[in-house]
C-alpha cells in the first residue's frame, strides 16, 4: 500500500501514454492523485494509462495536444481545469529524440522539431502551469524531464542535446522566479531508460548488452524507477527542493568523466 503522499492533488503530465510518462502516471495515482493523461500520436498507449490510473482508484481524463503549439497547450490546460477544477503537479515529459544528424547536415526542420517540442513545450506549459497556480495563491510543482544530455553531448546529437540543456537552465530560472510563490521546480535528467526512444535496444538483447557496458550498473533502467523519483518530487517530502537536476544514469556520468 503507497503512503498516498499525493492524495487530492491532480496531475498533468505530458506523454503520458509510454514510457517515464505512463509510469510516472501510474505512480502518482498509486500515491493518490488524478491524473490528466496527455499524449499526441498514441492513442491506445493514452487509453492504457488511463484505465492503470482508474484501476487505482483515481480519476483520469485523456486529452490530445501538440505540446509544440501554444494554442494546443492552452486548450489542454483549459480540459484539465474544466475536469478537475485545478492543477497542482505537472509533469514536462513529452519529447523527441536526437535525429542523429551532424551539425553540418542538420535541416531547419529537423532542428525546429526537437527545439519546438523539447523546450517550446515545457515553456508553454510551464508558463500557462505558473499562472494558474499564482492565480491560486501560489504552491505547486513542476518537475521537467531533461536528460544527461544537457551536459553529456552525443555526435549527431546537438538538437537533442541543446534542448536538453535549454529545459535544465529553464527550470533553475523557474525556480527562482517562482520560489516567492512556494511553487517547486526540479528536473530529471535520466540516462538510458527501457522506453521507446530504446527500442532497438528493448528487441535486441545484444545490442542492449552493448550499450550498457558503459553504464556502471550494466544496465538500463525501468521507467517505473525514474517514477518513483517523481513522486518524491511531486509530494511534500521535497518542499525544500528546488532548482535541482535529479541524475538517474546508473552511474554513467562518473564513469564517462574518468580521465582516459
Amino acid at each position: 500500500m503507497a503512503a498516498q503522499r499525493l492524495e487530492g492533488k491532480v496531475a498533468l503530465i505530458t506523454g503520458s501514454d509510454s514510457g517515464i510518462g505512463q509510469a510516472t502516471a501510474i505512480e502518482f495515482a498509486k500515491e493518490g492523485a488524478d491524473v490528466v493523461v496527455h499524449y499526441l500520436h498514441d492513442a491506445d498507449g493514452a487509453e492504457k494509462t488511463r484505465a492503470s490510473v482508474t484501476a487505482e482508484g483515481r480519476k483520469a481524463i485523456v486529452v490530445r495536444a501538440d505540446v509544440r503549439e501554444e494554442a494546443q497547450v492552452a486548450a489542454l490546460f483549459d480540459e484539465a481545469v474544466d475536469a478537475f477544477g485545478s492543477i497542482d503537479i505537472l509533469m514536462n515529459n513529452a519529447g523527441v529524440d536526437a535525429s542523429g544528424t551532424p551539425v553540418a547536415e542538420l535541416s531547419t526542420d529537423v532542428w525546429d522539431r526537437a527545439i519546438r517540442t523539447n523546450v517550446y513545450g515545457p515553456f508553454f506549459c510551464c508558463r500557462r502551469f505558473a499562472q494558474l497556480r499564482l492565480a491560486a495563491g501560489g504552491k505547486g510543482k513542476i518537475i521537467n524531464v531533461s536528460s544527461v544530455h544537457a551536459d553529456n553531448p552525443n555526435p549527431g546529437g546537438s538538437d537533442y542535446d541543446c534542448s536538453k540543456g535549454a529545459v535544465r537552465m529553464l527550470t533553475r530560472t523557474l525556480a527562482l522566479e517562482l520560489a516567492p510563490h512556494n511553487i517547486n521546480v526540479n528536473s530529471l535528467a535520466p540516462g538510458m531508460v527501457l522506453t521507446p526512444f530504446n527500442q532497438p535496444a528493448i528487441d535486441d538483447p545484444q545490442l542492449l548488452e552493448e550499450q550498457v557496458q558503459s553504464i556502471p550498473l550494466k544496465r538500463a533502467a525501468q521507467p517505473a524507477e525514474i517514477a518513483k523519483l517523481a513522486v518524491f518530487l511531486a509530494s511534500s517530502d521535497a518542499d525544500y527542493v528546488t532548482g535541482a537536476s535529479y541524475v538517474m544514469d546508473g552511474g554513467l556520468m562518473i564513469n564517462l568523466g574518468q580521465g582516459a
